[in-house]
């Protein structure tokens, strides 16, 4: 089995907690890791990444040693779960801009619609061992 992927994703941010609690629901395999962008780990693979952890506006995964950012990184994370999943490369057939452009729309909105938490997610014991931080 090859290295887990990381996602770096935004902890106080509602909609992508669920997005997280997904992911540990259906991928089954244990392919992704998750760091949080206020944690050390998360901080610092966006810095590596060119990202400001300040201002997170984009989705991070790397994944067999390459970095992936928004809709780019959403549909390989999509397809990574296997099964129907792996229709998510469709998404592909829609331009890259317009894609990221409605990815940004939702990112620097994504408080607002969907809420924030005054704390990181907090995993369960047992999904612990998933997390960088």
């Amino acid at each position: 089995m090859s290295a887990p992927s990381v996602i770096v994703f935004d902890g106080v941010c509602a909609l992508c907690s669920r997005w997280v609690r997904f992911l540990l629901r259906f991928d089954r395999r244990g392919r992704y890791r998750f760091a949080a962008m206020l944690g050390v780990h998360g901080r610092a693979l966006l810095q590596q990444h060119g990202l400001d952890p300040d201002d997170p506006l984009s989705f991070l995964l790397l994944e067999q040693g390459r970095a992936w950012s928004d809709t780019d990184a959403i549909a390989r994370v999509l397809a990574g779960l296997g099964g129907a999943w792996r229709a998510a490369h469709l998404l592909r057939l829609v331009p890259r801009s317009w894609r990221d452009r409605a990815y940004r729309a939702l990112a620097r909105n994504r408080y607002r619609w969907f809420g924030r938490h005054e704390r990181c997610f907090l995993p369960t014991p047992a999904q612990a061992a998933r997390f960088l931080d």
